[in-house]
């Protein structure tokens, strides 16, 4: 039962501080006109998203940018405000309540704040400089690389894990190509961040994966990671309660880098590590955002080598808006086959 009670009061306690912060994170962001001052995108070729901009080229002058420090700072002032409490009131309840251990947490909760902390960096250059320009993408993606060879580097050589789960089939070896193979899926999780694309969709996609995670940890008796995990939902569950339509602010790079980079790190702690397939189930548990990175790779490559779009705009939930779906509709719609994916990925998990 206790077990339980740590992975709900932390996922709780996270909704309510979100909650909480909102209103002052909002007003400094209102204040200070934290949105981008040249709205639009432009296409992975360089040229611009002429249907993404038909769509929200408006929207992204109504509400501000830098919404995901809703997430990832109610996961830190409850994380360390819990274990705060256990050094300042040491006794059975405070020392089973904190879920910042070593073995479990440490990793993916100062990934996410690091990840989180340079998306941030990223945020706001976009909304201040007057060309409307953050990092530059490929420092970005030097960034998540050289994080994640540190990261699969500490698998292999302090956690010694040097294979991965396949479900009902026992493990592949991969020796130390496990580090080469945690930075691919790393950067294929960060690419699936430009499904923060309509006010809801992110959201909801983060908090049942997450969600799903947490199920996959406590079942693995990896209670402090659970925590973790739940905490992030409820975080997440705080910023989605603002950013449903009309979204208050919107998650952008603060909140995607860190999320996907934590996402990565969870799904190789539910693996080999404790003797499971997280890693096999991110496909499966993750498949809204396996879909969107796809989309995109089969866009640009349609347009490259056959000189025409598969989709009217890319990622595919635009597509679906530039055939004329409402927003609500396509985030409605991508939530319901993220809780059946998530629900069939934690049975693989669970079982394989």
């Amino acid at each position: 039962m206790i077990d339980i009670v740590k992975v709900i009061i932390p996922a709780a306690l996270a909704f309510m501080a979100g909650v909480a912060i909102t209103p002052v994170l909002t007003h400094y962001l209102y204040k200070y006109k934290a949105w981008k001052k040249t709205p639009g995108k432009t296409a992975l070729n360089g040229e611009d998203a002429v249907v993404f901009n038909s769509l929200h080229s408006e929207n992204e002058k109504r509400a501000p940018r830098m919404g995901g420090v809703v997430i990832w700072g109610s996961v830190f002032i409850v994380t360390i405000g819990i274990w705060l409490v256990s050094l300042a009131l040491p006794n059975e309840t405070t020392a089973k309540l904190d879920f910042l251990s070593r073995n479990q947490t440490w990793i993916p909760f100062f990934t996410l704040l690091f990840g989180s902390l340079v998306g941030l960096l990223d945020d706001f250059f976009e909304v201040t400089r007057a060309s409307g320009g953050g990092l530059r993408l490929k420092h970005r993606l030097l960034i998540v690389s050289s994080v994640a060879v540190i990261i699969g580097w500490w698998f292999y050589e302090k956690l010694d894990i040097t294979s991965i789960g396949i479900p009902f089939n026992g493990d592949l070896y991969l020796g130390i190509l496990i580090i080469p193979f945690f930075v691919i899926v790393t950067l294929a999780l960060y690419a699936s961040g430009v499904i923060d694309g309509i006010d809801g969709l992110s959201g909801g996609v983060f908090a049942i994966i997450f969600m799903a995670y947490a199920g996959i940890a406590f079942y693995q008796q990896q209670i402090d990671l659970a925590a973790l995990s739940a905490t992030i939902v409820g975080a997440t569950l705080a910023f989605l309660w603002f950013n449903v339509p009309p979204a208050r602010f919107y998650m952008t790079e603060t909140g995607t880098m860190g999320l996907t980079l934590t996402l990565a790190v969870i799904a190789f702690m539910t693996d080999s590590l404790s003797g499971g397939v997280g890693v096999a189930a991110l496909p499966i548990v993750a498949f809204p955002l396996v879909i969107t990175v796809a989309s995109n790779i089969i866009q640009v490559a349609s347009k490259k080598f056959r000189g025409k779009k598969v989709f009217h705009a890319a990622p595919i939930h635009h597509h679906f808006e530039a055939k004329g779906w409402p927003g609500p509709k396509v985030v409605m719609r991508f939530w319901i086959i993220s809780i059946i994916f998530a629900l069939i990925g934690t049975i693989v998990a669970l079982l394989g």
